[in-house]
C-alpha cells in the first residue's frame, strides 16, 4: 500500500484543484465548466479516498468511528460553507458566480499545507520497511511507549500483505468477498436513499413548496446547518451505540421522512404536479426534509465511508478503499444526472422510490453488516467479518 498522504499525492490533489478551480471560474463556454468540473472532481476524488483510509489506520481503535467521522464533519461543513457562499453572491452582478466558484480552491490549498504537517500512518511506514519510524510513529499518536500488542498486529498484517502481489486480483477472492460486497452496496445504499438528489436540488424542490427563490436559498443553508449539527451527533454517539445500531435508526428515520414528503407533495400536488401547497404543507415538507438531513447526517453518511474503510484488512485495504469511493461518486454523479428526469416522470413517486431503497438499506444493515465498535482494526477480519453468521459460510 502506498502512504495514503504521501509528498506526491499532496501536490497532484493541488494541483487538480487549483487547476479545476481556475478553469471553472474563468469560464467563457460551457465546454470549459465541464472540464473544470472534470479535473476538480478528479482532485477530490484523490483526498475522498485518502483521508478516510488515514483517519482510520492512525485513530485508536475506542475512538476510531468518531475520529473517522470527523471527515465527513468536514465534508459537512464545506457543504454549508458552499451553502453561504451561493446564497451570500446570487445577487453580486455578473461576476458573483465566478467568485463562488473560485472559492473552491481554498479547501485544496488548505488540504495541501496541512498534509504537509502530518506523518504517515505506522502501518504504511512498516510496510514499506521502516518498522522503528513506525513504532515511533505509533508511540506519538497513542501517547504511550507500551504499544508492543497494536504493534504485533500490524507487523502481522504487515507480513499477511506482503504476501500479496495483486491487491486488486487479491480482493475478488472468495475469502474478502465480504469486504467486496459492503464496499459496493453501503456506498449504493447511501447514495439511492436520495440524499444527493436533495442537496442539490433543495432550491427547486423549496420552491415547489411554495418558497420564493430567494427564501429556497435560504432554506438550503438552514439544511447545511442542520447536517452539520447531526454530523456532530455522530461523532458523540458512534463509539457508543456503535456502527449497526445507527445504520438501522438512521435508515428507518430517511424512509419514514421520504415516504411522509412523498404523500405531503401527493396530497397537495396530485398526479398532476401542478398547483401550490399551502403554507402549512410547505413547512411540514421543510420540516421533514431537515429531519430526512439529521437522520442521514448521523447514519449512512458518516458511516458510509467509515464502515468500508475499516472492515479492509491490511493486503486489500487501499483497493477496497478506492472501490469503495468509485461507487460512491458513480452513483453521485448518477443520482444528480437522473434527479430531475425521475422527478418528472415520477413525481411525488421519487421520494416513495428513494423510501423503498432505504428499505433495503435497513435490511442489509440488519442482516449482512457486522459491528466493528471497538475492534482494532487489524483483528477486524477475524474476529469480526469472519465469525458473522452470514460471511463465515
Amino acid at each position: 500500500m502506498c502512504p495514503v498522504l504521501a509528498e506526491s499525492a499532496q501536490e497532484l490533489c493541488c494541483v487538480l484543484t487549483s487547476a479545476g478551480t481556475i478553469l471553472l471560474a474563468s469560464a467563457y463556454h460551457i465546454a470549459q465548466l465541464v472540464i473544470g468540473r472534470i479535473v476538480l472532481g478528479i482532485g477530490v476524488g484523490f483526498a475522498t479516498q485518502a483521508v478516510p483510509l488515514y483517519l482510520s489506520e492512525m485513530a485508536p481503535y475506542q475512538l476510531r468511528g468518531a475520529l473517522n467521522i470527523l471527515f465527513q464533519l468536514a465534508v459537512t461543513i464545506g457543504i454549508f460553507a458552499a451553502q453561504l457562499i451561493n446564497y451570500g453572491t446570487q445577487n453580486i452582478y455578473p461576476w458573483g458566480w465566478r467568485l463562488s466558484l473560485a472559492l473552491a480552491g481554498v479547501p485544496g490549498c488548505l488540504l495541501f499545507f496541512g498534509a504537509l504537517l502530518l506523518p504517515d500512518t505506522p502501518n504504511s511506514l512498516i510496510e514499506r520497511g521502516h518498522l522503528e519510524k513506525g513504532e515511533q510513529v505509533l508511540q506519538r499518536i497513542r501517547g504511550t511507549k507500551d504499544v508492543t500488542v497494536e504493534l504485533e498486529d500490524i507487523v502481522d498484517a504487515v507480513n499477511v500483505a506482503r504476501t500479496v502481489k495483486n491487491p486488486w486480483g487479491t480482493i475478488f477472492r472468495r475469502r474478502y468477498r465480504p469486504q467486496l460486497v459492503i464496499s459496493c452496496l453501503i456506498p449504493t445504499f447511501q447514495q439511492w436513499v436520495g440524499i444527493n438528489a436533495i442537496i442539490f436540488y433543495a432550491p427547486q424542490l423549496f420552491q415547489t413548496t411554495g418558497s420564493s427563490s430567494d427564501d429556497a436559498l435560504l432554506s438550503t443553508v438552514i439544511i447545511g446547518a442542520v447536517n452539520v449539527a447531526s454530523t456532530v451527533v455522530a461523532i458523540i454517539v458512534v463509539d457508543r451505540f456503535g456502527r449497526k445500531f445507527l445504520l438501522i435508526e438512521g435508515g428507518i428515520q430517511l424512509l419514514v421522512c421520504e415516504f411522509v414528503v412523498g404523500a405531503l407533495i401527493a396530497s397537495s400536488l396530485g398526479t398532476s404536479g401542478l398547483g401550490m401547497p399551502s403554507p402549512q404543507i410547505g413547512q411540514a415538507t421543510i420540516a421533514f426534509i431537515c429531519i430526512y438531513i439529521a437522520g442521514f447526517a448521523w447514519s449512512w453518511g458518516p458511516l458510509g465511508w467509515l464502515v468500508p474503510t475499516e472492515i479492509q484488512p491490511l493486503e486489500t485495504r487501499a483497493a477496497g478503499t478506492a472501490i469503495n469511493t468509485f461507487v460512491n461518486l458513480i452513483m453521485t454523479f448518477t443520482v444528480g444526472q437522473t434527479f430531475l428526469s425521475m422527478l418528472c416522470a415520477m413525481g411525488f413517486g421519487v421520494f416513495f422510490f428513494f423510501g423503498g431503497t432505504g428499505i433495503l438499506a435497513v435490511l442489509f444493515a440488519v442482516f449482512f453488516v457486522p459491528e466493528t465498535k471497538s475492534v482494532p482494526i487489524e483483528e477486524i477480519e477475524e474476529t469480526v467479518v469472519h465469525r458473522h453468521w452470514f460471511w463465515r459460510r
